[in-house]
């Protein structure tokens, strides 16, 4: 290998680890407002519907689902570097919000304006890191992005228990340090490179347009492929299941810990900071390790099963100490490579460059909307059917996830984006490619007619 390609790979693994970043911010500040719930339920004297506002308005649930849609439609647009100018301005001022709250229609505000950017720049960072991840690396590097996604929380609720004894001004300190990792973060992410494959996909549309070939609607062709809908059947089956889950756990795993469990607040938080390393192991070991060498169904299978078995010890187990350390456990490691890990690498493989961003957003809006509707009533949930019968629907969720995967997920294991898509669409990029060269002939033939003698 050159010189000159070492320091391309170099570079391309910066850029990948600049634009994750942003998924350790946006999980961070998610878990950073779980492992404080409490001490703003006391603060501000909140009920169960202003707790369950809070979780569905977040960047748990709706905020996060607008903004998704928002950043979807962008990125494809203006480009996969655009949200990077400003998405994280809009962060800062969220989590100064929060950071700052003296009531709760400030904490709302502040929690809905994260929420926000942090559904912005999902859909930018998958289809970034795909894009520009070698084919025989694509897992890895989507891998990072996982990473830097199960750091953000494993920090924050470290962080929450090292500043426990400071109550509520611990978890503002927490907030403010997201605003200082989003400030250097939007500072690298000036400096990144736009979207090859992107920017190779806006040359075509601009030669076709320049012929007099309008593009297709891409929103609406996005809905009408046969090969799209299959990725959406299996992405949403896939990621929105597991995510009613994992969402409901992000939030107020720490809050049910304490409400059901009997732990205190340093205690939750430490029990969920635990599992949330062995995530970050679990992703680094075996998804990045292993993603791109063994058949990523089998691998799939094997994290969905684990985080089922974690829920059945967790609701028919008890609670007691044995049990919450077999569930963070088992739970734990197969997030590493569970549902989320699969989601962000197959729909940033399975859908055409020209609507993979906006794809990502509608997925993702949907998963969030979902989450944010069980959000409103979890805490109800709990205090009405209590929680055996709540981990039993839970399960239930996690058992159509791994199904759907099991049954659905594709192979393109060392497989260019550029394959892929010729695999899926192969027929209509042929039918699109002879109507092209067909209408390039005709105009060439109008604009220099042949003269018979």
């Amino acid at each position: 290998m050159t010189t000159q390609a070492v320091k391309g790979k170099k570079s391309d693994l910066k850029s990948t680890v600049t634009v994750a970043m942003s998924n350790y911010l946006e999980a961070g500040s998610i878990v950073a407002g779980a492992g404080g719930l409490s001490l703003w339920v006391e603060y501000l004297n909140l009920n169960d519907v202003k707790v369950g506002l809070l979780g569905a308005l977040s960047a748990n649930g709706f905020g996060s689902a607008i903004g998704a849609l928002i950043g979807g439609y962008l990125v494809d647009k203006y480009g996969r570097k655009l949200i990077y100018k400003y998405d994280l301005l809009v962060y800062m001022l969220g989590v100064l919000l929060v950071a700052l709250s003296f009531n709760f229609p400030m904490l709302l505000a502040g929690y809905i304006i994260t929420g926000v950017a942090v559904g912005a720049a999902i859909p930018a960072a998958w289809t970034y890191i795909s894009e520009e991840a070698p084919a025989d690396a694509r897992a890895s590097r989507v891998g990072y992005g996982q990473l830097a996604w199960s750091i953000g929380p494993a920090i924050s609720l470290l962080l929450s228990v090292a500043l426990a004894p400071l109550g509520l001004l611990g978890s503002r300190i927490i907030f403010g340090q997201l605003f200082v990792i989003a400030l250097i973060t939007w500072i690298m992410q000036q400096q990144i490179n736009e979207s090859k494959i992107w920017e190779e996909e806006k040359a075509k549309e601009v030669k076709l347009q320049a012929k007099g070939r309008a593009a297709k609607s891409s929103v609406k062709e996005l809905f009408t492929n046969k090969a799209n809908l299959k990725a959406i059947v299996l992405l949403l089956g896939i990621y929105c299941f597991w995510n009613l889950v994992a969402g409901v756990m992000g939030y107020f795993m720490p809050y049910i810990y304490q409400k059901v469990g009997g732990l205190t607040a340093a205690e939750a938080n430490l029990l969920q900071a635990f599992l949330w390393v062995l995530t970050v192991a679990s992703t680094y070991f075996v998804f990045i390790k292993l993603g791109d060498k063994m058949n990523r169904k089998v691998l799939f299978g094997i994290g969905a099963f684990m985080g089922i078995a974690a829920w059945l010890v967790l609701a028919f187990g008890g609670m007691g100490y044995a049990e919450l350390i077999i569930f963070v456990v088992l739970w734990g490691v197969a997030a590493g490579f569970g549902a989320q890990a699969f989601y962000g690498l197959w729909a940033g493989e399975l859908f055409h460059t020209k609507y993979r961003a906006k794809a990502q957003g509608f997925l993702f809006s949907v998963a969030r909307v979902a989450v944010g509707l069980i959000s409103l009533v979890v805490p109800m949930m709990l205090s009405s059917v209590g929680f055996k019968m709540s981990g039993l629907i839970m399960i239930g969720f996690l058992l159509v996830s791994a199904l759907i995967g099991i049954l659905m997920a594709p192979e393109t294991r060392g497989k260019t984006l550029e394959e892929i898509q010729l695999e899926r669409y192969g027929d209509e990029a042929v039918k699109e490619t002879e109507r092209n060269i067909v209408a390039a002939v005709a105009n060439s033939r109008y604009e220099n007619p042949v003269k018979r003698q």
